[in-house]
């Protein structure tokens, strides 16, 4: 409400006091919405540890923006030391939600090698599931494409649809 000025004067203060209740008392979407307002320094001063607080205490509950958060904080080293395993764990867990950014993120890990063996098929397929779920992947789509056979694509394409068709229930090794 007061972070968007819905029914009321948009004010980050009262926005961030009734964001800090809800919290406390557990509430996933406000321990998400206070990681975002220490992170951007809305209605408070911006704190890198308690945004990462915050958003960790969101992603144990499963919320996928907070953990795709964590993981760019992992991967940047913002408030934490930086940690690409780490990165890559908290981007998986958001990817397997249908997370777009997440999915990118993590396809981007897997096609330059980063904690994992490269792999160019399971590169292109979480980009094709990003770009499905509206990111906008294409620049990259078609440079991993390049460096493809026919065969590996086809079988990318397949994956990703799968996993895609079943709501992520169904993706082979995909997120293994």
């Amino acid at each position: 409400m007061y972070i968007d000025g819905e029914g009321v004067s948009q004010d980050d203060k009262q926005a961030f006091f009734w964001f800090q209740k809800a919290a406390e008392q557990g509430n996933a979407d406000a321990q998400f919405n206070l990681g975002i307002m220490y992170d951007k320094g809305r209605g408070i001063t911006q704190d890198d540890k308690q945004a990462f607080h915050w958003f960790q205490k969101a992603a144990e509950q499963g919320d996928a923006s907070a953990q795709y958060n964590l993981g760019v904080m992992y991967e940047t080293g913002q408030g934490v030391p930086q940690d690409y395993k780490k990165a890559f764990y908290y981007f998986k867990k958001s990817a397997k939600q249908g997370y777009a950014e997440a999915q990118f993120n993590l396809g981007i890990m897997y096609y330059n090698g980063q904690v994992i063996r490269t792999n160019d098929i399971k590169a292109y397929a979480l980009i094709l599931l990003a770009q499905t779920n509206g990111y906008d992947a294409s620049e990259t789509i078609d440079i991993i494409k390049s460096e493809m056979t026919s065969r590996q694509i086809k079988r990318a394409q397949k994956l990703a649809d799968k996993c895609y068709d079943s709501d992520y229930k169904n993706c082979g090794d995909l997120f293994k």
